[in-house]
């Protein structure tokens, strides 16, 4: 398998050239070493990833690449003019052709967190935040009418990574609520669930990959045992088919992937990215 080091760099967070880099990547099968170059805000800072970037290219022998999303003219032209890696700028192919065919100049923003501190969307994501946080296994019911989605399922199915996904990444105030043998058998939903019962996503998982995952918390308990999992899951799976409740497995599937699929159920009014 090929070997190859891959820089990101950026005059901010990086985070947009990581992402976009590791998905380009993902197309590969090659052992890659990654290196975070963020926050690039100077041409001194710009000379020293030029510098160590190079001094990889010679001890490995082979141009390294480099995912960029410098927004300072100044900047990218030290990476331009000196860098002796593959340089990829995701600006350059396609916010300059984006120019052209709107007719309008980018504002060159560095990044979507700059100037975080003015934005109302940055502002309303850290609400989400805090609220999925507050509703997380229904440790509150005050203001459940303000979720944007609630997630229902037995303990360690996936609720809360989900919750805090949705919030961080789409600014979605995500609540979660666990199932629990007394809801089994009252075979009824939580009672402060019912008004909001359009709200609901149920999440479900395979038995035997909840008990592995329960038995990392409690070993050898009767809550990790793999006939309690069995149990649990098919009531809740039951419960779910019984009122309604739009669900998918969370077995093999990853965070992205699970929030996708409950964008497209739940199709929330209010999205930010």
């Amino acid at each position: 398998m090929p070997h190859r080091t891959v820089f990101f760099v950026s005059d901010g967070t990086g985070i947009t050239a990581e992402t976009f880099g590791n998905a380009i990547l993902a197309q590969f099968e090659a052992n890659i070493r990654r290196v975070r170059l963020p926050f690039l805000d100077s041409v001194d800072k710009a000379h020293q990833a030029v510098r160590q970037i190079n001094h990889t290219a010679e001890v490995e022998g082979k141009r390294p690449l480099v995912f960029t999303t410098v927004a300072n003219d100044e900047v990218l032209a030290v990476f331009e003019g000196h860098c002796r890696g593959m340089l990829l700028d995701m600006f350059a192919t396609f916010v300059q052709p984006l120019e052209v065919e709107l007719g309008i100049k980018s504002n060159h923003r560095v990044g979507r967190f700059s100037d975080a501190s003015k934005s109302k969307a940055y502002n309303d994501r850290i609400e989400a935040i805090n609220f999925s946080l507050e509703h997380d296994d229904g440790q509150s019911h005050k203001d459940l009418e303000a979720s944007d989605v609630i997630l229902v399922g037995v303990s360690r199915s996936g609720k809360t990574p989900t919750s805090l996904y949705l919030a961080m990444q789409y600014g979605l105030k995500a609540s979660n609520y666990p199932l629990i043998p007394e809801d089994f058998e009252r075979r009824k939903l939580p009672p402060a669930l019912v008004p909001h019962r359009k709200k609901l996503f149920g999440l479900t998982i395979a038995p035997e990959r909840l008990s592995e995952i329960r038995n990392e918390r409690r070993p050898n308990s009767r809550y990790a045992s793999l006939e309690n999992c069995r149990v649990e899951v098919a009531e809740a799976e039951a419960m779910m088919r019984r009122e309604g409740i739009r669900w998918l497995s969370t077995t093999t599937k990853s965070i992205e992937e699970i929030a996708t699929t409950i964008l497209q159920e739940v199709r929330p009014e209010r999205l930010e990215y």
